[in-house]
């Protein structure tokens, strides 16, 4: 602890910049946690609630239910799909799968650049660190033996300019290791999110026009041609 403490106090203008990055790559990352957490949905009591607003109260209920959700799934994905329900199957097939490149994926990977680039510059910084202060050290014991002095004595300073280095190893490691497992969430959520728009598809196929809603016309692309 001694010789960390020395490093600080003597190379304080590489400490300080690696612990300001070390403290928000910590941020972010919890940062990153809170958002997938407040992302994810329990389907198993979504869905039962969702498809008894359906049967119930139709694609307008079931939408404002939709809407008042914090899940990524409901408040997007299933809005997106309700909202061109009436345009037909197909329709509601792009539009999901439209919110989910356009804006649930961006969402989703919000952060993450930003962490995965801490990561590689704390490696490069804490390098720098060293090899600066190698030079500094090199530069002491050549003075020190053209005054025919020992230069056993910078051993020590030789030790300290690796913990730059060392610094920068234990912020990038973590970052990479959260940045892999974020990514393998994303990939995992998307399936997720491509099972649920399925499920969403069967459903509204499958429910039957609410008492609001059964004097609407359907959708029919021939009679606007037409009109045409």
């Amino acid at each position: 602890m001694s010789a960390f403490f020395d490093f600080v106090t003597g190379e304080w203008y590489f400490a300080i910049p690696m612990f300001l990055m070390s403290l928000t790559a910590v941020t972010l990352v919890i940062w990153r946690i809170l958002l997938n957490y407040n992302a994810r949905t329990n389907m198993n009591e979504f869905l039962p609630a969702f498809q008894q607003k359906l049967e119930k109260e139709g694609v307008e209920g079931a939408l404002t239910y939709c809407r008042s959700q914090t899940g990524i799934i409901p408040r997007k994905l299933y809005v997106a799909g309700l909202e061109t329900s009436r345009q037909g199957i197909a329709a509601m097939r792009r539009a999901m799968a439209n919110v989910i490149e356009m804006e649930i994926l961006p969402d989703l990977n919000f952060l993450l650049p930003s962490i995965l680039a801490i990561a590689k510059i704390a490696t490069m910084v804490g390098l720098l660190g060293t090899v600066i202060s190698m030079i500094n050290t090199f530069n002491k014991i050549q003075e020190a033996a053209s005054r025919g002095e020992s230069a056993t004595g910078q051993a020590g300073a030789i030790g300290l300019a690796l913990f730059a280095t060392a610094l920068g190893l234990v912020t990038a490691i973590p970052l990479v290791f959260s940045h892999v497992l974020f990514k393998a969430w994303i990939s995992q959520f998307e399936i997720k999110m491509k099972s649920a728009g399925q499920k969403l598809i069967l459903l509204v196929q499958s429910a039957k026009p609410a008492k609001g809603e059964a004097g609407k016309p359907a959708y029919d692309p021939t009679a606007v041609t037409a009109r045409r």
